[in-house]
């Protein structure tokens, strides 16, 4: 095993000064007085007399509306008009955005590693070995389709913490639950373009008005685009033009106490790249490939569901059905320079991954009306998924083809009961029925070897919290939760003896927390410490002389607190900042983990000690100029820090901390605006992910990962109407 850097010396317990600046913003809100009112009661004067106000956030967090405020778990809520001042284009730039939340990627829209507060697989074993679930409009997907777009969105919700109870499988850290925008009644759209530098361009156009006297449709689009920011060496060109498409249609039927919901979505990725770089990367970091190689990498996401709405005196009846499909076909490499230093031989070394899944869910739960004063749900979930995982290997022939079923049967349920006037009790549980079944038929020269296994697993999920409102502007809460990620099949096997079903993770989780809403509608503050306890948690082993490829199961615990708050001034002025404090350690040894042995006590990797985030937002009326009626200056400013952490679970080298600036400015004149926007001011050079391969040819470990892109330029139209 290679040298371990001295973890408890290494910079990164110290942060960037730059880094504590949220949290110093974060107390001035405090200083404001708070009314002892019912915070969902308007404040009519501000109102009158022009105050900019902060409405309350409603959230879809426990599968039925409720105030943020009242959800006793940490959650971050980003709305639909945040995500695209900050040109947020795909849910893994959300997460990425959000401290506390870490995101492992290889640069293409397949392969995603997510952690919530330091809770997450060490190394995803499969399509499914996921702390983090994916829930789009009630429908859950793969956290491997994160890279799906964020058209026309509502808002996304980060809830932390295990959402088993109501979320299902794969959600031992935490849920991403997002809401697309509904049809309307009445008509209203926008279109956009955008161009920049690096060849990025986008063209959006939403629409959405009545179809009918109770009917309703909305029907939205994108297209955009890129040069791949790493060049090829061979023709000083980039390495691809990926290209993202994006469309949805929904109907809205509206019968008063009944209502239906039809969604049919399509989501498209062409030219993405698994980027394997020699680190350090160099100033201009470029790649030495055939070209054209990679321009028939694909990926495509089908959704289409239908939701039965039914109110009655005491709740509502919710039936929601779902078709999702999803498939992917992607050559990855290794090029000659990379190749000579693992192997001791320059080629350029391809693989290609293909893999289709298609899954049918329903859903069936009652629950409580939207401001009632028992929040409750419980229902029934059912879902049949068909998946595969094929690998071919083009230098030497060999060809995996792997199929994978699982059929998954569920009943949950959760009540917040106020027992006293301040105090409410909430109490959740899911039990859930898993049967998963693998073939397989591994394809060398020396024959077909076939291989089939089935495990049946049954396991239960849930939380305790209570809830304590000190006034009405201001709750404290205390949650246990116990979250479950399944047993299943390695992804990466390439014989009988990698197939062998590995063990589920299990997660206990201690949170206390504070959540205040200003009624004056002037500010809120989140805050929240927690600790998670995770056993057996997923890890890929390598055997150098059988290359057999297993899952060895290892322990975490991270522990830590978060703040997070938003200010008003009347001026026009927004301030929104975050910061996280993680400390998240590996408490179990790993023998034979790829790259290395693990040793306890090694740090969980990509998770960061500080991250932070602060976001300025100006609006400000200006005189008339150039015939503009009313034109309005528009600006937004958005800074994001993330601290030194470990790239692997070895911890054999770290990955720097940076700091990202990005810049929107703009003005608006009726329904139309122009703007100019700026990623990456600063131009920093940041790894998206790092690995250390001690496996080579001469025994000296080569370092290798994803450069992000640097800093570009553009110019965007708007035009609302």
């Amino acid at each position: 095993m290679g040298a371990r850097s001295p973890r408890n010396t290494r910079s990164a317990a110290r942060p960037s000064r730059l880094a504590v600046i949220p949290a110093m913003l974060l107390v001035c809100p405090l200083s404001l007085p708070v009314r002892a009112q019912d915070a969902a009661e308007p404040d009519v004067a501000g109102a009158e007399t022009g105050t900019i106000e902060l409405e309350a956030v409603t959230v879809t967090a426990r599968r039925g509306e409720e105030r943020a405020q009242d959800v006793p778990f940490g959650l971050t809520v980003i709305d639909g008009e945040q995500i695209e001042a900050k040109r947020l284009r795909d849910v893994k730039q959300v997460l990425r955005a959000t401290p506390g939340v870490d995101v492992n990627s290889s640069g293409d829209s397949q392969f995603t590693n997510v952690r919530i507060r330091g809770v997450g697989s060490l190394f995803q074993t499969t399509e499914d070995d996921s702390s983090v679930v994916l829930n789009l409009d009630g429908v859950s997907l793969s956290a491997r389709h994160l890279g799906l777009g964020t058209l026309d969105v509502e808002r996304v919700e980060i809830l932390k913490g295990p959402q088993g109870t109501l979320f299902g499988r794969n959600s031992e850290a935490g849920a991403i639950n997002i809401t697309t925008r509904r049809p309307t009644p009445y008509n209203e759209g926008y279109v956009r373009a955008e161009l920049g530098q690096d060849q990025q361009y986008l063209m959006e156009g939403v629409f959405s008005g009545p179809l009918s006297d109770s009917v309703s449709g909305r029907f939205a689009f994108r297209n955009r685009g890129e040069d791949h920011w790493v060049e090829n060496r061979r023709d000083d060109e980039p390495l691809s033009s990926p290209n993202f498409v994006t469309g949805r249609a929904s109907f809205l039927w509206d019968g008063g106490a009944t209502s239906a919901l039809l969604i049919a979505e399509g989501d498209r990725s062409t030219g993405e790249i698994s980027l394997f770089d020699p680190r350090p990367y160099g100033d201009n970091p470029s790649q030495d490939f055939t070209p054209g190689t990679f321009d028939d990498n694909e990926k495509t996401v089908e959704r289409y569901s239908l939701q039965l709405d039914h109110d009655l005196a005491w709740g509502r009846i919710t039936s929601l059905t779902a078709a999702t499909r999803s498939d992917f076909v992607g050559v990855k490499g290794l090029e000659p320079d990379l190749t000579e230093a693992l192997f001791g031989f320059p080629i350029e070394y391809l693989r290609e991954d293909a893999s289709n899944e298609r899954v049918l869910s329903q859903e069936l739960r009652l629950g409580s009306l939207p401001g009632a004063r028992t929040f409750w749900v419980a229902g029934l979930y059912l879902s049949d998924s068909d998946r595969s995982f094929d690998t071919r290997d083009f230098q030497t022939g060999n060809f995996e083809n792997r199929e994978f079923t699982t059929e998954n049967v569920a009943l949950f349920g959760e009540l917040t009961y106020p027992v006293l006037d301040r105090l409410k009790l909430t109490g959740g549980l899911r039990h859930t029925w898993d049967r998963r079944d693998y073939e397989a038929a591994y394809v060398s020269a020396f024959g077909v070897v076939p291989d089939q296994r089935d495990l049946e697993d049954d396991y239960t999920t849930g939380r305790f919290a209570m809830t304590y409102a000190v006034n009405p502007a201001t709750n404290l809460y205390g949650t246990y939760a116990r979250g479950y990620k399944p047993a299943g099949f390695n992804d990466f096997a390439i014989q009988p003896a990698d197939s062998e079903p590995y063990e589920p993770a299990v997660v206990n989780t201690y949170e206390l927390g504070l959540k205040i809403a200003d009624p004056d509608g002037r500010f809120r503050l989140d805050a929240a410490l927690f600790f998670n306890d995770v056993t057996d948690d997923h890890l890929l082993g390598f055997d150098n002389l059988t290359f057999a490829t297993d899952v060895i199961n290892v322990d975490t615990e991270s522990k830590g607190a978060e703040l997070a708050g938003t200010w008003f001034h009347d001026s026009g002025l927004t301030l929104s900042a975050a910061l996280a404090y993680i400390e998240a350690t590996i408490t179990s040894d790993a023998i034979g983990a790829v790259g290395g042995d693990v040793e306890s006590g090694s740090e969980v990797p990509d998770v960061p000690r500080f991250s932070s985030s602060l976001s300025l937002a100006y609006a400000r009326e200006l005189p008339a100029f150039f015939g503009l009626a009313a034109p309005v200056l528009d600006l937004h400013v958005d800074y994001r820090y993330v601290g030194e952490r470990p790239a692997d679970p070895q911890n054999s080298f770290d990955l720097d901390a940076y700091n990202k600036v990005d810049l929107r400015v703009g003005v608006t004149s009726g329904g139309a605006e122009i703007y100019l926007w700026c990623d990456n001011l600063l131009d920093e050079q940041y790894d998206l992910y790092g690995f250390n391969e001690t496996f080579t040819a001469t025994g000296v470990p080569v370092q290798y990962g994803a450069p992000a892109r640097g800093r570009t330029l553009g110019l965007g139209l708007s035009y609302l109407f």
